[in-house]
């Protein structure tokens, strides 16, 4: 059998073609599969960058004047509230308002016992109150018959009720901020409003007291923006605020609240 050489150029051909799909193939790796990998992996570190935003979850607690009775917009100083803080940061404001119309501190105590209130009290950045207003004036009948050893019995009762809430909330979360609002005199231009202006002014004195006792809690005062202009700032009923009312309420608030 004869022996068949291939010719010199045809070997060369060969191997040179052999060559150039090895290179062909090594940069189709490089530029396409190469690239590829690394798009997978930076992908989710920029994916998680444009997701991240943070909330802060506000929970307000008490009566009606957490519910907002008397505001024409219906919104209450919490709803206030909320816009003027929209003002001050970018973060989404989350508010979960459990105020009950007619509320005494006895019953806002039950309230905070409850596991669901606990729970979301848990979570809150915040917690704002109003309590003490029903009281204290028992939609009227302790200016009827001002007896002044009924109104410390009636403080030192609220006092105690107050210590348990705050207690409370504070078990339920160490870290939340609590402000508690104040009361103001809706009856500083009746007759004995020098008695009715001592009452509330002691009032507000023993709870500011109180709420010193406790880490990141503030009270936070209202009887200064009603005293001048009182009945500017009411409703037609006389006692809850009106829209203005409520307004002075949440800047004085947002006014003491710091992220």
């Amino acid at each position: 059998m004869k022996n068949y050489i291939l010719p010199v150029s045809i070997v060369i051909s060969i191997f040179s073609f052999f060559f150039l799909l090895i290179g062909f193939g090594w940069t189709l790796n490089t530029h396409f599969f190469g690239q590829k990998q690394e798009i997978a992996v930076n992908t989710p570190d920029r994916v998680e960058t444009e997701n991240e935003n943070e909330e802060k979850d506000i929970v307000a607690l008490g009566d009606s004047l957490t519910r907002g009775t008397g505001d024409a917009d219906g919104k209450g100083y919490i709803g206030y509230l909320v816009e003027q803080l929209q003002e001050k940061t970018n973060e989404e404001i989350t508010i979960h308002n459990l105020g009950i119309t007619g509320y005494r501190s006895n019953q806002l105590l039950d309230l905070v016992k409850k596991q669901e209130v606990q729970r979301q009290v848990g979570q809150a950045d915040i917690v704002v109150i109003t309590i003490g207003g029903n009281d204290l004036f028992q939609s009227g009948q302790t200016l009827l018959s001002l007896d002044l050893e009924k109104v410390d019995q009636i403080r030192i009762e609220y006092l105690q009720n107050l210590e348990q809430i705050i207690t409370n909330l504070r078990e339920t979360n160490e870290n939340a901020t609590i402000y508690l609002v104040g009361l103001y005199n809706p009856f500083i231009d009746l007759a004995d409003a020098e008695v009715t202006t001592d009452v509330v002014r002691q009032w507000n004195f023993d709870t500011s007291k109180l709420l010193d006792q406790y880490p990141n809690t503030v009270f936070v005062p209202t009887f200064d923006l009603f005293q001048l202009k009182v009945n500017d700032y009411l409703y037609s009923d006389k006692f809850h605020p009106n829209t203005e009312g409520y307004r002075l309420i949440a800047e004085r608030v947002a006014s003491l609240i710091t992220w």
